[in-house]
């Protein structure tokens, strides 16, 4: 084929082309570009297998680009792209977290005065959680005392079997105690965490205001 049947064709090969793709995405299907290793310029309506990897163009019906999808990663960039994103994510909160200690507070005393507001309410529900695990072993050492006039923990003759309502008894009361001790050592870390999240503020809060703009 010569030179000059290579250009009159060419328009008929771009036309069938492009009547290709327009019939595809009348069908719904997406269309695509993308370059293989080689430097050479592919189109169609599905990725081979061969170029899963490639990047590639999403076209309109006219063969414009109109987006871009990436091509499949390997673990390490899918690794590493993950890894990118978190980064970024981190710095986008920690400077939305420094625009509200700016924003909010105009000296240390003010967070320490709202950082001891917190504890206190914490402290008071300590207090309370504190003072029902006190009455909850006191019930559960008055069970237990009735318990050991009983069979089987009383091995005297002519001990009676211990009371289904009493067994009953001991097994909610030793359940309602393991549950108000995991709650107490709940608001126990809390309070921890308050107080480090507060700290954390403080820090930076002095840091900010050494480098802001006077």
């Amino acid at each position: 084929m010569n030179h000059w049947t290579i250009r009159l064709l060419l328009p008929v090969l771009l036309l069938g082309l492009m009547a290709g793709l327009a019939d595809a995405q009348a069908g719904g299907k997406k269309l695509y570009r993308w370059v293989d290793r080689n430097g050479q310029v592919h189109y169609g309506d599905r990725i081979p297998p061969e170029y899963a990897d490639q990047d590639r163009e999403v076209l309109n019906q006219r063969g414009v680009a109109v987006g871009r999808e990436q091509g499949t990663l390997t673990a390490e960039e899918a690794k590493a792209q993950e890894e990118a994103a978190r980064a970024e994510r981190e710095v986008r909160e920690r400077q939305r977290r420094d625009r509200m200690l700016l924003s909010t507070y105009q000296s240390v005393q003010e967070i320490e005065v709202l950082r001891d507001r917190r504890i206190e309410l914490v402290d008071s529900q300590l207090t309370i959680q504190e003072q029902s695990l006190a009455n909850l072993r006191k019930r559960q050492a008055e069970l237990e005392k009735q318990a050991n006039r009983y069979q089987p923990r009383n091995q005297a003759a002519g001990a009676q079997p211990m009371p289904e309502g009493l067994g009953a008894d001991l097994e909610r009361s030793r359940s309602d105690i393991a549950t108000q001790e995991r709650n107490l050592a709940k608001k126990r870390e809390e309070r921890a965490a308050i107080l480090a999240s507060f700290a954390a503020d403080v820090q930076r809060f002095q840091e900010l205001r050494a480098v802001a703009p006077r």
